[in-house]
């Protein structure tokens, strides 16, 4: 294969599908948000791709061609995840009548613009159960009108070396009639494959930090251990957005009384916030929760609070940092996040793990290749 696959980014905030492309080999050309401060994170690290700022409703297919110097139909590949609040799991007002849910229709307003080779959608599972199921089906139905043949599947980000409990929805369609390849689980429990990546391959190698502590931007002090902390270091000498959010008080000493695993269950009765003391014991599972070194982390959401999930360091009585966020969700360390420590957080747990963006640009160069290994097979017409 010759030639550079080219893509355009909707929706792509920080730019963790765009990293994770690139990391496979495509080109990405531009990229869409409406969110200025991630547009700043994806321009500072993404210097080949122009950023078009701005609401997706409000971008026209003539403004993302001439950022990305292409004609329609020349895209290879158009993606995207539409936000997904609407959908979560977390929203329990979720459902189609929410204006965020129907900005897939703008994402399919634009695949008929642009007629990419190849279309690649990204939700949470929220998205399958949400209108009782009428978001997927507006998707496969509108994808089909457009003469892409779609397929779609709930992955794991762990089963892909992400130290995440993460679950996704992706659907991946193309025109040129080919079979869609999915990229195979390297990860798990199973016969050969590989362990999957714990919270101690992930962050075991950062620098330690007491509550609220900035040390700025830091030397690393130890050397990578494992494939993990090498693959994260490749490119970078320091350590980036390493600070650690100040909790107060009352906070530190309920933290002293929770153990790797533990979570609000082990904290003693009168210490608990008011609102938990009526709890039950199956209630808020991840609140107050630390992580553990041997384990997975929990999904990293656009808030590390730890009143809301697993986000306690594994040893020290802290939230995680920005930087920790970063590296369970597998951006490398180069990666500068832009904006306030608020700001950062949410480019974060917005993002898809580059290192599952990489997995899937790497299925869909497989495919190419097999059809041009096909259309070189092709017997010669004769002339005349």
């Amino acid at each position: 294969m010759d030639r550079t696959f080219t893509a355009i980014d909707l929706f792509c905030g920080a730019g963790g599908l765009t990293e994770g492309l690139r990391q496979a080999g495509f080109h990405v050309l531009a990229g869409n948000d409406f969110d200025e401060v991630a547009g700043q994170t994806f321009a500072a690290t993404h210097i080949d791709a122009k950023f078009v700022p701005g609401r997706v409703q409000d971008v026209s297919e003539a403004t993302l061609l001439k950022a990305a110097g292409l004609r329609p139909g020349q895209l290879d590949c158009l993606v995207g995840g539409p936000p997904c609040q609407a959908f979560s799991v977390y929203n329990h007002q979720r459902g189609l009548h929410d204006e965020r849910s129907q900005l897939f229709r703008e994402y399919l307003r634009l695949v008929e613009g642009l007629n990419p080779r190849w279309v690649v959608m990204e939700n949470v599972t929220g998205i399958m159960s949400a209108g009782g199921g009428e978001a997927v089906k507006a998707i496969l139905s509108g994808l089909q009108k457009l003469g892409y043949y779609v397929e779609f599947r709930t992955l794991r980000t762990e089963d892909y070396g992400v130290p995440q409990e993460r679950r996704r929805v992706v659907f991946i369609g193309n025109r040129i009639g080919m079979p869609i390849i999915w990229p195979e689980q390297t990860h798990g429990t199973s016969a050969g494959l590989k362990p999957f990546v714990t919270i101690q391959n992930a962050i075991g190698d950062l620098p330690v930090l007491e509550n609220g502590e900035d040390l700025g931007v830091r030397p690393y002090r130890h050397a990578p251990k494992g494939d993990y902390q090498t693959m994260l270091r490749e490119g970078s000498k320091r350590v980036l957005n390493h600070s650690a959010p100040r909790l107060g008080p009352i906070n530190i000493e309920r933290l002293k009384h929770i153990p790797q695993g533990g979570s609000w269950r082990d904290i003693p009765f009168d210490l608990l916030p008011e609102g938990m003391k009526k709890a039950k014991r199956s209630d808020h599972t991840k609140r107050y929760g630390r992580m553990s070194w041997d384990g997975l982390s929990c999904t990293v959401l656009t808030k590390c609070d730890i009143h809301w999930g697993a986000y306690i360091h594994p040893e020290q009585d802290r939230a995680i940092t920005v930087r920790e966020a970063a590296r369970i969700q597998s951006f490398p360390d180069w990666f500068k996040f832009e904006g306030s420590r608020t700001e950062q957080y949410i480019q974060v747990g917005n993002a898809v793990p580059p290192l599952l963006g990489r997995k899937i640009g790497k299925a869909l160069l497989e495919t190419h290749a097999i059809d041009e290994r096909h259309e070189n097979q092709q017997p010669m017409r004769a002339v005349g």
